[in-house]
């Protein structure tokens, strides 16, 4: 009894204890695998302790998760494996996100943005991927570096040599075996504090994915969902940027304004990266990317999308600060332009209609007819391969009208940026891509060369805090993940009705530029041209001279000539002879240009309106006493008016279809905006049905009151 007593006691007392007593919440083991030589990131100090960015920062955030920690470092590889096999919950490696590596890991958000480089010996007088060729470069396996080189191999003509670890491959670059090693710039940076003989004098390329915390795909979210967490934490109390500074990385970065406004140029349809959206806003990712920069970094900009080859020119001729545009890094462009970090990296695709199924292979496009934008890295491909595939090359300004080439079968293939094609299809474009995608390069933000350098200072910083933070792979996602949503309209805009519903006030406007453009440059070339035409049929031989070298000068430029000079190449003159910068606004240039090409056959007009009134009168006129003046103004120009008015009319008309031809400096009148609205919605039939229609009326109603004029002047 005495027994059972006691075991009832120690039960109770056991139960009251456990109810008692304070909770202990049960700590998570969380096993996670590295790489085994990886500095700064992880490898063995002095003491042989493992130490390093990702050593740091995973026991950092253990402890903010309460996680009990478990590292191991059998090498990347073995890591990865480890991981496949279940032995390990993550891997942290400084393992760049990939579109092939999401198919098999869930990533934690970046947590570091690298670059890569090729590191050389310090007596090496390579500096440029161009002198590669013949020679042997060495790579990592399994590396993004390797990848790189391997995508542009045939580019450059080196060799590659692969090697399972960093020490064998920076040993081979030392004993000769190899004239560069490419790496992740931090890691060649570490080994370069650590006394290695080598130096860095290439550029380096960006990597688009960043550093991510790896587990595999469907298991451990809430590892990841607490890696984040953590992350985001160890960011804001400056944790991070501690673990960072302790190996010799600083971020956050940020360059000083020297202007209160930026002005950057960019394309207005080249979409996904810059295209209007349904609220008639631009949008897409450069805008996106370039904004969340701004703001990051502290300073103001204003927009101006004016089509591509058009940003280019502005920025040349110093009528915008900087250029953010979908614009491929070219050994050309850089004799123009300065760059900073490529921000995405792209291909080069060929589209065909998707009932053609004749194109399967570049030996395929035989006398056939391919389209490409006129500066792209496509019309540069495709022009250098012609002979090479016998096709035949069509050039095009913009992408609307080669899309719509290709749709109506003006053309049977065309060539550009994989990423436009692809959202493109997305929209509704019965468009394929037959052939596998070329490596392009990378787009870059420019400026022009020599000026703006804490424009690409506050770039490349911002670009690195956005890929560091996340928020660069939400823009990307935004407008490129498999999810994303087409654009979506109030009214359906497959229809004139639906395109007029969507935009009445986009072309309201439009059609309001171009009436003022007309309006005021027509106002403007009647003053010039009766001077220059009374000039013309006026007694003295010097002021006949004078018209006659002024009309001839003006009507012997093309208008497209005249337009792009006086917008592009007259600033570009001025700041070569003052050294300041002195640009030219779009409208002001278009009605210059306008103004001057329609002074001068209004000067024609004028003086054969004059030269018609019978020369009797004039001379009945001065013998009668009245000055020449006097004639002038009371007997032959009220005669000559008459004569004139129908032909000035048709002029003004002329006038009105000339502002046209202003868009080509990114004046967004009636045109240009119809070649916004098709690059958001692809109807160009429609669209530009819909801008010759208000064209028509607008010039059948002023054809109607010349009419009407010239029936009351009788």
């Amino acid at each position: 009894m005495k027994k059972l007593f006691f075991a009832l006691a120690l039960m109770f007392a056991t139960v009251t204890a456990f109810l008692v007593a304070p909770s202990v919440k049960a700590e998570t083991t969380v096993k996670i695998a590295s790489d085994s030589s990886y500095a700064p990131f992880e490898f063995q100090n002095g003491q042989k302790k493992w130490v390093g960015i990702d050593v740091d920062v995973m026991q950092e955030v253990a402890k903010i998760n309460d996680w009990k920690l478990e590292m191991s470092y059998p090498g990347f590889d073995a890591a990865l494996q480890n991981l496949k096999a279940g032995q390990v919950d993550g891997v942290i490696a400084g393992m760049t996100i990939t579109d092939e590596r999401k198919d098999t890991f869930d990533f934690s958000n970046p947590y570091y943005t690298s670059a890569l480089t090729i590191a050389t010996t310090k007596d090496s007088k390579l500096t440029d991927y161009s002198e590669l060729k013949g020679k042997a470069v060495g790579a990592k396996n399994g590396t993004a570096a390797q990848t790189w080189l391997q995508e542009n191999q045939k580019k450059y003509g080196y060799n590659i040599k692969t090697y399972s670890d960093g020490v064998h491959m920076f040993a081979s670059l030392s004993s000769g075996n190899i004239v560069g090693a490419m790496d992740e710039v931090p890691v060649i940076s570490y080994a370069m504090k650590q006394g290695q003989d080598l130096a860095t004098n290439f550029p380096s390329i960006s990597l688009s994915g960043g550093y991510g915390f790896a587990v595999m795909k469907g298991k451990n979210q809430t590892l990841v969902d607490g890696f984040n967490k953590a992350l985001t934490e160890m960011k804001s109390n400056g944790d991070y940027d501690k673990i960072l500074k302790k190996y010799g990385i600083t971020t956050s970065k940020k360059a000083t304004p020297k202007k209160d406004v930026y002005t950057i140029a960019s394309d207005n349809s080249f979409a996904p990266f810059e295209f209007q959206n349904d609220n008639k806003q631009f949008t897409g990712i450069d805008v996106d990317l370039l904004n969340a920069i701004a703001k990051n970094q502290g300073f103001k900009l204003k927009w101006n999308f004016i089509g591509f080859q058009a940003a280019v020119d502005s920025v040349q001729s110093g009528h915008a600060d900087g250029m953010m545009s979908g614009m491929s890094i070219t050994d050309a462009r850089k004799q123009v332009f300065d760059y900073g970090n490529p921000y995405y990296s792209s291909n080069l695709t060929i589209a065909t209609s998707s009932t053609d199924d004749s194109i399967k292979s570049w030996k395929d496009l035989k006398g056939k007819t391919l389209g490409a934008k006129n500066g792209t890295a496509s019309f540069d491909y495709l022009n250098d391969h012609a002979k090479e595939y016998g096709y035949t090359v069509k050039t095009f300004t913009d992408a609307t009208t080669m899309y719509s080439s290709l749709n109506n079968g003006s053309i049977n293939a065309l060539m550009d940026d994989e990423p436009v094609i692809k959202y493109a299809i997305k929209q509704g474009q019965k468009f394929t891509t037959p052939i596998k995608p070329i490596p392009d390069g990378q787009y870059g933000f420019a400026v022009k060369k020599g000026s703006n350098p804490e424009l690409i200072e506050m770039f490349n910083n911002g670009l690195a805090n956005l890929r560091a933070n996340g928020e660069y792979d939400k823009i990307i996602d935004k407008y490129l993940a498999s999810d994303t949503k087409t654009i979506q309209s109030s009214a359906k805009e497959n229809t004139f009705f639906g395109i007029l519903q969507n935009n009445w006030e986009q072309i309201g406007r439009g059609l309001l530029v171009t009436l003022e453009l007309a309006v005021l440059s027509f106002i403007l070339a009647m003053i010039v041209g009766i001077i220059f035409g009374l000039f013309s049929v006026a007694p003295s031989k010097i002021l006949r001279t004078i018209a006659r070298i002024y009309v001839d000068l003006n009507r012997s430029i093309p208008l497209l000539v005249l337009t792009i000079f006086i917008f592009y190449g007259i600033p570009n003159l001025l700041q070569i002879i003052t050294g300041h910068q002195s640009p030219l606004n779009e409208f002001t240039a278009g009605v210059i240009a306008l103004t001057l090409n329609s002074s001068a056959y209004i000067a024609e007009i004028v003086r054969s309106g004059v030269q018609a009134v019978p020369s009797g009168q004039m001379e009945a006129s001065r013998s009668l006493g009245v000055t020449y003046l006097t004639s002038m103004r009371k007997v032959i120009l009220p005669q000559a008016i008459k004569i004139t008015i129908p032909s000035l009319i048709n002029q003004f008309i002329i006038t009105l279809k000339d502002t046209t031809l202003v868009s080509v400096i990114g004046l967004v009148e009636l045109l240009q905006t119809g070649q916004i609205i098709v690059a958001r919605n692809f109807q160009a039939f429609r669209v530009y049905g819909l801008i010759g229609l208000v064209y028509m009326i607008v010039l059948l109603f002023l054809m109607w009151v010349g009419r009407r004029v010239e029936k009351r002047m009788k």
